[in-house]
């Protein structure tokens, strides 16, 4: 049986999204943040590099979450339900697939971690200057960047339905956590076709079925 270490609150809530839509059977090994925010020691022993998300399945150790859903889409999806049939519709998919992670994923990351330099683990003495920086690099660079991205994918997504296309692939389950952590990291604003498609994954039965097992994720 397939095994995924979820760790809460994370990007592994993907995982078991596409594995509820794909009706495959799994169980959850359950691991929490130090306070620190970081994955604890005991992924390492999964993975060197402690990351999450990464699932066993018998023998195999995968880790990276678009390595992850095209191995579960092109070995348990039997049904075909998220398989594409257009060669444009599996273009835009690759793409969205591997946008998520690669543009803009680390602009959030930076979003996150410029915005807590006013907060411990920095020393107090440095927490002024450091809200200040952050806030600087915020206002100058990362605010600007994800406007333009966010502009990109309300265009796409209000010619649309889904992100291949006509049709829900895995594409939609890789933009999940970004969208969710733009919108909440000041992205909302002007967006409605983002905030449609949002509305339409968080309908669909197997994202709810993902949320009861795996925990709500809250980001800020």
């Amino acid at each position: 049986m397939i095994t995924v270490h979820h760790l809460n609150n994370s990007r592994s809530q993907r995982v078991l999204w596409l594995l509820e839509e794909l009706d495959v059977p799994y169980q959850i090994k359950r691991y929490q943040r130090e306070p620190s925010m970081l994955a604890p020691e005991a992924l390492k022993k999964i993975h060197p590099l402690g990351k999450s998300p990464v699932i066993t399945d018998g023998n195999r150790v995968i880790a990276e979450s678009g390595a992850i859903l095209e191995y579960l889409e092109s070995r348990y999806d039997d049904e075909e339900r998220l398989t594409l049939i257009e060669e444009e519709e599996q273009l835009q998919s690759r793409y969205w697939l591997h946008y998520a992670e690669g543009s803009l994923m680390p602009l959030l990351v930076m979003k996150l971690i410029f915005s807590r330099m006013g907060q411990a683990p920095v020393p107090w003495l440095l927490r002024p200057i450091g809200s200040a920086f952050g806030k600087g690099v915020q206002k100058a660079y990362l605010d600007k960047q994800l406007a333009t991205h966010r502009q990109f994918i309300e265009q796409h997504l209000a010619q649309h339905a889904w992100f291949a296309g006509s049709r829900f692939s895995i594409a939609d389950v890789q933009m999940s956590f970004p969208l969710l952590a733009l919108t909440a990291r000041g992205g909302r604003a002007d967006s409605p076709a983002i905030q449609n498609w949002l509305d339409k994954i968080q309908h669909r039965g197997a994202w709810q079925r993902a949320m009861q097992k795996g925990g709500e994720i809250t980001l800020s």
